[in-house]
């Protein structure tokens, strides 16, 4: 036999006893210093002598000497079936090092999406979380078959993105997981309703466009009880018809839950709504006020009582409420006075702050009005990132509040898809259509025809061209910019690309605007409050009078009038809001829910600008 001969003889050896070598060396790594198998025997009972009943748990580190006396493909099953030990052990590290050596070993692909799984739980056990949820879409691309990816795969889906902020795609999760399972258990069934109650009504509505199983009778009982659940007669009606229309869903046990709950009461009657009456911030405090009286009836039996905190010394204030036989509070609106009331330890009357703290962390007899703009950047990245659009950018204002906005857009983007939009800050009018100009690329293209007329003596026909990659443009500006931008972007798209979508945040919308400027915004569509935006939640005849009473009032001091209108409510249902989560309040600013850390967030509409009128739209039916 020649060297050659010989050659490929070893190769085809070595080849063949490769996998062998790799678990032998495997097996000597993960047994070095291994304690000897731990067998626990259940004691026998007295009632039943003759019958010994008896549980052995086999070790991780037991089932690993197995392997080592196994052949290679016993080897290897003995090698997961060790790694899925070690993680009911909680011996995260070993479990997790086993298993990613055998994804080494493996080449079926059911095999290697359990271990791909038992990967993603040990680091989601082991805090690692987005290394687990990287884990997971590895998953995903061995079996792409959603069908073929088994509860297990979304239990643990679920719990990561919950753990990643994203409550919308851990719900829809958490219903296919629950899919899985022919006979829910009373606690199952009650932590998948405690999930869909986390969401807001944006966020239900996405979920609903997800499709997952069973979602209708979700989706009209979550319907029923946020609209009537402070109701108690009307929503038992309504019960009533859901177990009707579906006699067999898993959630009739909470339906019947629901029928019980009662609520307890404690409707305000003496409140007292502390506003800046006076100095720098007078407007915005006569603004709530407005909105406040807009509300209220002087026939009912509530009584109102407001306190300037312009001029109020908080270290009294805990005496004035006691002396005025307050039970209620609404207010304060500025940050610093909100912080100042939280402090007073004395004043522990059920509040609804009109700001969130600077520093102070808020009690549990208090509850936070923020409208944080956050909140709207949240609903927008989450809305448009599901439309398919793949080369995003983000044009914004530098100024605080719109860079808020923009760097929100870009990390919940960039959480839901993986990759971050390009973002653009342009700081006055001067500079922002040279910065839109490189953005686009259409300054890059210009210099390119500059150049080619440079060497070229005849004269070409040629026009400068966009970027082809950009596929939606967020903006996130004031409406005397946007109405700037909006025009010079279209006008700047070449006539061979495609429009580019554009949409906006609320500050890029007026309400002042006349028919002209919807003209020139036509297409950009926005998120904005009922109270601005003409809609079914609109309350049009009281929009029509105020408009008549205060024709120039501006875009932020009417959501200001709009908060202080909701406000009445609210505290209204304070009460109601705390006892059970399901409640939310369809308001001027919103619908509203209360989250877990007492704070109301609010689901806004989505607005389009179309020739001489603004509308409401459904932002599902754009995709």
């Amino acid at each position: 036999m020649n060297k050659i001969q010989i050659f490929f003889v070893n190769t085809i050896y070595i080849k063949r006893f490769l996998p062998f070598l790799t678990i032998t060396l495997l097996l000597l790594s993960v047994m070095f210093g291994c304690a000897s198998p731990k067998v626990t025997t259940r004691p026998t009972t007295t009632e039943q002598p003759s019958k010994v009943e008896q549980t052995i748990s086999i070790s991780g580190d037991y089932i690993l000497s197995q392997a080592k006396k196994a052949d290679t493909e016993q080897a290897i099953a003995l090698l997961q079936q060790a790694s899925e030990q070690y993680l009911v052990e909680q011996n995260y590290a070993k479990s997790l090092w086993l298993a990613q050596q055998l994804l080494t070993l493996v080449t079926e692909k059911e095999q290697r999406h359990q271990i791909q799984l038992i990967k993603a739980e040990n680091l989601y056990l082991l805090d690692e979380i987005e290394l687990s949820y990287q884990s997971l879409q590895q998953a995903t691309s061995i079996i792409e078959d959603e069908s073929q990816l088994g509860q297990k795969y979304f239990q643990l889906l679920a719990k990561v993105q919950y753990q990643r902020g994203l409550p919308l795609i851990a719900a829809d999760a958490t219903l296919r997981a629950f899919h899985f399972n022919p006979s829910p258990s009373a606690e199952e069934i009650n932590h998948v309703w405690q999930r869909l109650n986390a969401l807001s009504q944006w966020q239900v509505e996405q979920l609903v466009a997800l499709a997952p199983p069973q979602i209708a009778g979700w989706q009209q009982l979550l319907n029923f009880a946020h609209r009537f659940g402070h109701q108690a007669a009307s929503f038992n009606r309504y019960l009533t018809q859901w177990r009707r229309n579906f006699p067999e869903h898993p959630a009739k046990l909470i339906a019947k839950q629901l029928t019980a709950v009662k609520t307890n009461e404690q409707p305000p009657t003496n409140i007292a709504v502390i506003l800046p009456l006076s100095g720098k911030h007078k407007n915005a405090g006569e603004s709530a006020q407005q909105g406040l009286l807009a509300g209220y009836n002087p026939s009912s039996e509530l009584h109102l009582k407001f306190i300037d905190s312009h001029q109020l010394d908080f270290s009294t204030l805990a005496q004035t409420l006691a002396d005025n036989n307050i039970d209620h509070v609404i207010g304060p609106l500025l940050k610093p006075n909100v912080d100042a009331y939280i402090q007073q330890e004395a004043l522990t009357l059920p509040t609804l702050l009109l700001n969130l703290p600077i520093q102070a962390q808020i009690k549990a007899s208090q509850m936070v009005f923020s409208m944080d703009v956050k909140d709207e950047a949240i609903q927008a990245a989450t809305t448009l990132s599901r439309q398919q659009y793949q080369h995003p950018i983000v044009l914004s204002q530098r100024d605080n509040v719109s860079q808020r906005i923009a760097l929100t857009f870009v990390n919940q983007w960039q959480k839901i898809t993986g990759s971050a939009p390009e973002i653009i800050f342009f700081d006055d009018r001067s500079k922002m259509q040279e910065q839109l100009e490189i953005s686009l690329g259409i300054k890059q293209s210009q210099d390119r025809i500059d150049e080619i007329d440079q060497r070229i003596r005849q004269k070409l026909e040629t026009e400068a061209r966009n970027r082809r990659d950009i596929d939606m443009i967020y903006l996130v500006s004031t409406p005397n910019e946007t109405r700037l931008l909006k025009p010079y972007i279209d006008v700047n798209i070449s006539p061979f690309a495609d429009a580019i979508p554009i949409f906006a945040s609320s500050r890029s919308h007026s309400d002042n605007a006349d028919s002209s400027d919807s003209r020139d915004l036509t297409g950009l569509q926005f998120t904005e409050m009922p109270w601005l935006l003409k809609s079914k939640q609109q309350n049009q005849a009281l929009k029509q009078l105020v408009d008549s009473i205060w024709p120039n009032t501006n875009d932020n001091l009417k959501r200001i009038f709009a908060m202080g209108y909701d406000s009445l409510a609210l505290i209204n249902k304070f009460s109601a809001l705390k006892q059970v989560p399901y409640i939310r309040h369809y308001g001027q600013t919103g619908i509203i829910k209360l989250t877990q850390q007492g704070i109301l967030t609010r689901s806004l509409l989505w607005g389009s600008y179309q020739k001489d009128k603004v509308e409401e739209i459904a932002m599902d039916s754009q995709q």
